[in-house]
């Protein structure tokens, strides 16, 4: 059974109201009718170019915006059914790592703080004890201990993006949305991500929708491919069919586009 299952899924997002009244100008389609699986163990990279809808369908799988129609699944759990209580609980499993490294991290908190926000939220513990789980994590995205004490700001793009990485760690999830966790950080930095998160997966089992814009980026860290296009999958596949033999000309044209990565 899939760990994540997705079915019709879609989202439209309202215009805004017109000026002449009556209502709405219209709609954007964010997601449309799109159904996925993600098997427990892989990397199901999910690739296109901006405002595809790539994001809002990452989103929409953790439930943290609700969808207009179709059905989520996780761990054969329907998530659209779930409780507020219930919800809380799956939190736990479910992870986001965000784009930019620099906005999704409070500046007021040190890093010990940001990565053990959810600790204190789901996981009670006393502060030595979260102390010593953020040490460990720490050292698992390869950062020091001393880290700990310091702030956000004082960190490098990557620095923080390591952190904001621990973070997600933090309750030992199964599920983890990277949400174009390398394109707001040069490429020799991105590496260093990608092969991290290649690492931590191998490491604790983790299960990860990669999303980028990147082929090159994607064909690296994923178990398969599926591309997106003006809110649809256009093409599912292992990623050796989809970057060797594309049969949608999107995905060959996101192919040509982008050039290779030192990984």
């Amino acid at each position: 059974m899939a760990l994540v299952e997705i079915r019709n899924l879609a989202k439209v997002f309202p215009l805004g109201e017109s000026i002449f009244g009556g209502g709405a100008k219209g709609e954007v389609r964010a997601v449309d009718d799109v159904s996925l699986e993600i098997e427990a163990g892989e990397t199901l990279g999910l690739v296109g170019e901006s405002g595809s809808g790539k994001s809002t369908l990452g989103r929409l799988a953790l439930r943290l915006i609700e969808p207009t129609s179709g059905s989520i699944r996780f761990d054969g759990r329907d998530l659209l059914v779930a409780s507020g209580s219930d919800m809380r609980r799956y939190r736990r499993d479910m992870q986001i790592i965000f784009q930019d490294p620099f906005g999704s991290l409070d500046p007021r908190f040190r890093v010990e703080d940001v990565i053990a926000e959810p600790l204190i939220v789901h996981e009670p513990m006393s502060r030595s004890m979260r102390r010593v789980r953020t040490t460990e994590l720490l050292r698992a995205v390869g950062l020091d201990e001393s880290a700990a004490q310091r702030f956000p700001h004082e960190f490098s793009g990557g620095q923080r993006q390591r952190i904001g990485i621990a973070r997600a760690l933090a309750l030992k999830p199964k599920f983890i949305v990277a949400d174009e966790p390398v394109s707001a950080l040069d490429v020799s930095v991105g590496a260093q991500i990608v092969n991290l998160l290649a690492q931590l997966q191998r490491e604790f089992g983790l299960t990860y929708l990669f999303i980028s814009h990147s082929m090159p980026v994607v064909r690296y860290l994923a178990t398969r491919i599926a591309v997106m296009y003006r809110g649809k999958i256009v093409e599912v596949g292992s990623t050796t069919e989809i970057t060797e033999e594309p049969k949608h000309a999107y995905s060959r044209s996101l192919l040509e586009a982008t050039p290779e990565i030192a990984v």
